[in-house]
């Protein structure tokens, strides 16, 4: 069933190009249709045109000119064939990675979790890539093969059908020695895929942490690591094209054959008178012209193979469906205040050990909630389920009193911002990755942005200013660079809720003043959120929220809790008198 589901699929993708396809189709018609003439052709031009002692040289002439002319044509169906038949391929592949892509954008937090980057590379790149030779050569090889197999055995029934008969009793053979094969060289090549997106998730890996690795001095470590999966996908490429070497030495083995059957029984005719030798040499044009479609059929069983198993692993991504999505009538959320509410909220990751259990709270509009705690008690978790990054189990969180379920995600995570202490940069200019707070923003209000984040003189020191390259992850960049322009983005995003997740913990004193200063001025009038590592930063919050595995121990404002003299007081005296709590 599924199987017919992904042919269906498949075929899809040829609609939005049909007109593409018939020409390709017609072209690859008319080559074969030249093909198949000629040797009938060539037979007649030798019985009847052959020059003698009683026969003039120009209707032979004439008749050679007319086949030169026919090659002529075929030449021109040729490159369409070649050059608009692969276009095809190239426009599908497009729309599949578009539609790949698309698709990815859609999917929860929980997918990335648990799929490795390099898995989802090889699909994008060398499964597209190999479905796209599919998608170009195979209805046009199975076309012509069929059209030639046909037209060849007519042919050659109409030469000498004794001859036709006993070289087509050679097709059972040949079409149960396919079968058997196909099987295996699937298997085979569905093993090469696999060990093919592990190569790369290694790959990408590697390189992505190769200054931990020299940091280390274990980078011949990870060429050992590297070597095991590379060792796995020589070993699954020795196995895929071990079958189809044996497939592609039987076909041809049976196939080079019919050349000995059609000598031995067609001298053997015309031995006996029933066959002339122009009859045997277009007969022997014909053969290779069966021979054709079967060479055609053995590439396009082995490309088959190839590209449906790189087609079933796009399908595979393509029918994860998205854990959070839009209600059916979620609506825009707009103009909100920011009275954000958390109302017996359960969640777990994987449905496995129960992370937040019946948390209650309100963060009040324009009010900064900090969120402190040992590590593991789900600050981090609690904040990311107000944008929907993951979904509740349990309860409901509420904004403006909609639950965030019944609005749109886009208008829901437009009215937030959030700024972590892991900063990703996009390896672009400083200009962009700004503007990735808001695509469609001026220069002006990018350079406002900037100077509202505290960054914009350091910018304009830049060799290229705004335009300078970050480098990839922005590894050019400093600590705290990276993170006054992630909140220059937000600045430009400018979202009625913040979310600031232990925003300045990976800094220095002084570079985490800065930041700190930038945050303040980012933070006055929303709605804002602090997760905080360094208590000396959430002073000045209207509440301090204490979250441990065992849910909220404490709530109040500094002064309160440190009053109390639980859990907030011991972590704050142990961060400035150099002690640990022992309930910690």
């Amino acid at each position: 069933m599924a199987g017919q589901q992904n042919y269906k699929k498949f075929i899809s993708y040829y609609k939005p190009h049909k007109k593409l396809f018939i020409l390709d189709m017609l072209s690859a018609l008319v080559i074969a249709a030249i093909d198949l003439v000629y040797p009938m052709l060539s037979r007649q031009v030798l019985n009847d045109y052959l020059p003698t002692s009683d026969k003039t040289l120009r209707p032979f002439l004439i008749f050679i000119g007319a086949l030169l002319l026919m090659y002529v044509v075929r030449s021109a169906f040729q490159f369409i064939v070649d050059y608009w038949g692969h276009i095809l391929g190239v426009r599908m592949e497009y729309d599949m990675r578009k539609e790949l892509f698309n698709h990815l954008q859609k999917l929860s937090f929980k997918y990335y979790d648990k799929t490795r980057t390099g898995h989802i590379m090889s699909r994008m790149i060398n499964d597209l890539n190999e479905m796209t030779e599919l998608a170009h050569h195979g209805p046009e090889d199975l076309f012509l093969s069929i059209i030639m197999l046909v037209g060849s055995f007519i042919a050659m029934l109409m030469i000498q059908w004794k001859l036709a008969l006993a070289i087509y009793l050679f097709i059972p053979i040949l079409v149960w020695f396919a079968i058997k094969q196909r099987t295996k060289m699937s298997n085979g090549f569905k093993e090469v895929k696999k060990s093919m997106a592990g190569i790369n998730a290694d790959l990408e890996s590697s390189i992505s942490g190769i200054r931990v690795a020299k940091s280390f001095a274990n980078e011949n470590y990870e060429i050992d690591k590297f070597d095991k999966g590379n060792m796995i996908f020589r070993g699954s490429k020795n196995i895929a094209y071990k079958t189809m070497a044996i497939f592609m030495l039987g076909m041809s083995f049976m196939t080079n054959s019919l050349h000995v059957v059609a000598l031995g029984f067609g001298g053997f005719l015309i031995y006996k008178g029933e066959m002339s030798y122009t009859d045997l040499i277009a007969f022997t044009l014909y053969i290779n012209n069966f021979l054709i479609p079967i060479r055609r059929l053995t590439s396009f069983v082995q490309q088959y193979e190839s590209g449906m198993a790189g087609f079933e692993r796009f399908m595979e991504i393509m029918a994860t469906e998205p854990e959070i999505m839009d209600s059916e009538n979620a609506i825009e959320l707009k103009n909100i205040k920011g009275d954000i509410r958390f109302e017996d909220v359960v969640f777990s990751y994987n449905n496995h050990e129960t992370v937040l259990d019946g948390i209650n709270l309100e963060v009040t509009p324009g009010h900064t909630l900090a969120i402190v705690g040992p590590s593991g008690g789900g600050k981090t978790t609690l904040c990311h389920l107000i944008p929907r990054f993951y979904e509740v189990d349990g309860g409901r969180i509420s904004i403006d009193g909609i639950d965030i379920r019944d609005v749109t995600m886009a208008s829901l995570r437009t009215n937030i911002g959030l700024v972590s202490q892991d900063i990703f940069l996009f390896a672009g200019t400083v200009r962009e990755n700004i503007q990735y707070g808001r695509t469609g923003a001026s220069d002006e209000e990018i350079i406002e942005a900037a100077k509202n984040a505290e960054i914009h003189d350091f910018i304009m020191g830049l060799e290229e200013g705004y335009d300078t390259l970050v480098g990839e992850r922005g590894l050019r960049l400093s600590g705290g660079q990276k993170q006054r322009i992630s909140i220059a983005r937000v600045f430009l995003k400018n979202p009625p809720i913040l979310i600031l997740d232990e925003a300045t913990s990976a800094l220095d004193n002084e570079t985490e003043l800065k930041v700190q200063q930038a945050l303040e001025k980012l933070s006055k009038g929303r709605t804002s959120l602090v997760i905080a590592h360094r208590l000396s930063t959430i002073k000045n919050a209207d509440e301090i929220l204490v979250i441990t595995e065992n849910g909220i121990e404490e709530k109040g404002n500094h002064e309160t809790l440190l009053n109390n003299n639980q859990l907030y007081s011991k972590l704050y005296h142990a961060q400035f008198k150099g002690y640990i709590p022992d309930e910690l």
